[in-house]
């Protein structure tokens, strides 16, 4: 057992808001051990043009300010993932907002895109020397109506300083977000998108993802996948997290308003991953999250189409020793199943 396991009961006395800002410093510090990272060729690709040495990424909403991510890097990420990033700071909703649901190693968060704004995170991302991959989450702040002109914004500040960006329409805790997921909104929210990173990046840098809900109907994914392909965006990550409440949630909090992660999410948001995958066919790559915690969880998710996966909520339960632990697991699995690269298990169970 890790010694953050060891310590886990003593650290889950503390606010989850406060453990998290006690992270940050520690990571800020420099202080925090190095993880030997995992290295095998067989888990490299090479995606958008990015060379990422294993699959393994930090999903987006721990640095939400751009505040350490060389350090998340240095712990044995394949890359991490900066934001949502809003062009405005804003507080987000009341606290408390974070809830751990222990008895279901899972997590309900209504944390309402909180952050110190497009300025504050531009500027840390300049001081970057660019080393390791490192993703921009754009969001659109609560009080803005016209939704297309806050991530045209973000885009044209972000585009240049990161490896890749993330138009989020996905968070259940921002009022009316979700509604641009429908057909019509989504592609001019796009097409806008598209057009502002092709206007300050070349053609082909700053690949352009869309993280997408679980909540979804077959028709929702049938014209999400449509309009990315019509829109010649480069990718998709699924998913965040979900309004559902299943029925097995036994902790006091699991009737919290705001969405749902952790372990609970794996199964639905690898099902919506495999009808996603189908549909898209190869066409672009996928990221899968949700719910990842163990080496056959994310072996499952690549299997299921994903060509790389994030994690988030299982950390706060295993630590970050758990990293390693899925890149050394997912080797053993590859072998095991007779591959030489990781690339050829992506979507084997299609």
């Amino acid at each position: 057992m890790g010694l953050y396991k060891l310590a886990a009961p003593m650290l889950y006395k503390l606010s989850p808001e406060t453990l998290h800002g006690i992270a940050i410093k520690a990571l800020k510090s420099g202080l925090m051990p190095k993880t030997s990272p995992v290295t095998d060729p067989i888990l490299n690709q090479t995606i958008w043009g990015l060379d990422f040495y294993n699959p393994i990424g930090l999903a987006a909403g721990f640095d939400k300010n751009a505040e350490v991510p060389d350090a998340i890097l240095k712990q044995g990420f394949g890359f991490t993932e900066i934001g949502s990033v809003t062009p405005r700071a804003q507080p987000g909703n009341p606290q408390p907002r974070l809830f751990r649901l222990l008895e279901d190693k899972a997590v309900i968060n209504r944390m309402g895109f909180n952050n110190q704004g497009l300025y504050a995170v531009a500027e840390r991302l300049k001081k970057r020397q660019r080393k390791g991959i490192v993703g921009a989450n754009l969001g659109k702040n609560k009080t803005q109506e016209d939704a297309v002109s806050d991530y045209v914004v973000g885009t044209r500040a972000l585009a240049p300083l990161s490896d890749y960006l993330v138009v989020n329409v996905s968070s259940p805790n921002t009022p009316g977000l979700r509604a641009l997921q429908s057909k019509d909104q989504l592609a001019e929210l796009l097409k806008a998108v598209l057009i502002a990173r092709n206007e300050v990046v070349a053609t082909g840098k700053a690949p352009l993802l869309l993280k997408v809900a679980p909540d979804l109907t077959d028709e929702d994914k049938a014209d999400i996948v449509d309009v990315a392909l019509e829109t010649g965006i480069d990718g998709m990550i699924i998913s965040n997290t979900t309004i559902e409440r299943p029925e097995s949630l036994r902790s006091e909090h699991k009737g919290e308003g705001g969405g749902l992660s952790g372990q609970p999410l794996f199964e639905p948001s690898t099902q919506v991953l495999k009808e996603i995958a189908k549909i898209v066919d190869g066409r672009i790559p996928l990221i899968g999250v949700g719910g990842i915690s163990n080496a056959d969880q994310a072996y499952e998710k690549i299997r299921a189409g994903a060509s790389l996966v994030q994690l988030y909520s299982a950390l706060i339960y295993d630590g970050l020793e758990l990293v390693g632990e899925i890149n050394r697991g997912l080797v053993e699995r590859l072998m095991v199943d007779g591959y030489t690269n990781i690339t050829q298990a992506i979507g084997a169970d299609l």
